[in-house]
């Protein structure tokens, strides 16, 4: 894509992850849209309250100046936990691209420079958690990440960077 750069997300931007993490909650296919309500879910909050922290990381996609894909890790170790929880060192991964930039390989770009940052940083590993049925599952495959766990709908796995 011409004119795509993956940078850090500029503090300015931290309220535009509420939008990604909207996009990043798998649907069925068929399925209603979901209400933006539940955004405030304690389970999907956790995502991006109060995002800013220490152990809080993000890049986006900018395209032509407009931010069409963000990539985020979190330490989700409070009360409510991430769905890809591990530990209280292993920062938990989020991606997520607008619908109409998916498919073009900024997924992959945005995961790779993610993965790169934390080794730079020092983590050993990131998790996620993805519905079986997400076709995401494959790229989370292709850029490292492994199954170690899954429930009756999700893997949670896991990309060793260290």
């Amino acid at each position: 894509m011409d004119d795509l750069e993956i940078r850090e997300l500029r503090e300015n931007e931290i309220p535009l992850l509420e939008e990604f993490v909207y996009h990043a909650i798998f649907l069925r296919e068929g399925s209603a849209p979901l209400l933006r309500s539940i955004l405030h879910d304690p389970a999907i909050a956790v995502y991006i309250q109060e995002f800013g922290r220490k152990d809080d990381h993000c890049l986006v996609a900018d395209c032509n100046g407009t931010v069409v894909g963000a990539v985020w890790t979190r330490i989700l170790n409070g009360d409510v936990k991430g769905f890809g929880y591990l530990d209280d060192e292993t920062p938990e991964f989020a991606i997520s691209l607008l619908p109409a930039y998916r498919g073009k390989g900024i997924g992959t770009l945005l995961m790779k420079a993610m993965l790169k940052l934390l080794k730079q940083k020092g983590y050993e590993k990131t998790s996620l958690a993805v519905q079986k049925e997400n076709y995401a599952v494959s790229l989370y495959q292709h850029v490292g990440f492994e199954i170690i766990d899954s429930t009756d709908e999700e893997y949670i796995m896991v990309a060793h960077l260290q």
